[in-house]
């Protein structure tokens, strides 16, 4: 018998069909489980994996209407959800679709940025103290806290490090003050699954209420979403003028600094690219 369907009669009560394993886990293994009442996906960590979390901010997208997987169980090493079709490709009619589900997404505000849980991205923490200004959380949640991990992980220069602070410490002269909105935090085409032209789920996030630029910014970072999704998001929810001939790039230091964290090697080279083109 294997773990996994061990697993499933323990936790469900039945067993499945069939078990193969699925590619893409970041904390552990990924397994598709074929069951009499449909597939299901089992993900299996370590103690500490903090498998349960993950499983909360589905569940708090799935309240929000945005299409993700149902949680079926979670614990801290264990989550198993409902499988979703994908594997079709984001063309202009996903593109369309999923800017019509994003949008609505940050249409969900808060009174405070953050959330009330820390969250993870790419299995890194991801600190979500909850604050009334945008600006300071940007600056030091997310520019300052993981430049501060890339480089203590060996993976950022100090050097550079020095120049993320010297641009933390400008973000005044390009950001305002924006309501804070809900969003899905990892957003790339890895993330996002489609079939015939429609969006079927979103996988993988890691929440937390911001600006929703941060978003659409790292959505275009590695070209997951183009001119389709953004003529339709802007019907919805226009875009302030700046946004691509500056904030976009400004944004998008954080997941590059997520990105050198982890992988360090040309990322380190887009890092100081953004920083030279901000002046610093």
């Amino acid at each position: 018998m294997t773990p996994v369907r061990g697993l499933l009669e323990e936790v469900l009560g039945r067993a499945p069909r069939s078990v193969t394993a699925l590619s893409g886990g970041c904390v552990g293994d990924v397994y598709r489980a074929r069951m009499d009442d449909g597939d299901l996906v089992v993900k299996l960590g370590q103690p500490g994996s903090n498998l349960d979390l993950e499983g909360w901010m589905l569940e708090i997208l799935a309240n929000s209407g945005l299409p993700v997987p149902e949680v079926v169980h979670k614990a801290d090493d264990i989550l198993i959800m409902t499988y979703i079709e994908g594997g079709g490709a984001l063309d202009a009619g996903a593109e369309q679709h999923a800017a019509g589900l994003i949008a609505a997404l940050h249409d969900h505000t808060a009174e405070t940025f953050g959330l009330e849980r820390d969250t993870l991205i790419g299995g890194l923490h991801q600190p979500n103290p909850q604050s009334e200004s945008w600006i300071p959380f940007f600056r030091d949640q997310r520019l300052l806290y993981m430049g501060r991990e890339a480089l203590d992980a060996g993976r950022l220069p100090d050097s550079v490090f020095g120049r993320v602070e010297a641009l933390a410490n400008r973000l005044d002269r390009w950001l305002t003050e924006p309501r804070p909105a809900l969003i899905h935090g990892d957003l790339w085409g890895g993330n996002v699954l489609a079939q015939a032209g429609r969006i079927t789920g979103f996988v993988d996030p890691a929440i937390y209420y911001a600006d929703p630029e941060i978003e659409l910014a790292f959505s275009t970072l590695f070209n997951t979403f183009g001119d389709n999704f953004f003529a339709r998001y802007n019907e919805f929810r226009p875009l302030a003028p700046g946004f691509f001939e500056e904030r976009r790039d400004l944004y998008n230091l954080y997941p590059l600094l997520v990105h050198v964290r982890l992988f360090g090697g040309g990322y380190v080279r887009s890092v100081e690219r953004t920083l030279t083109r901000f002046g610093v």
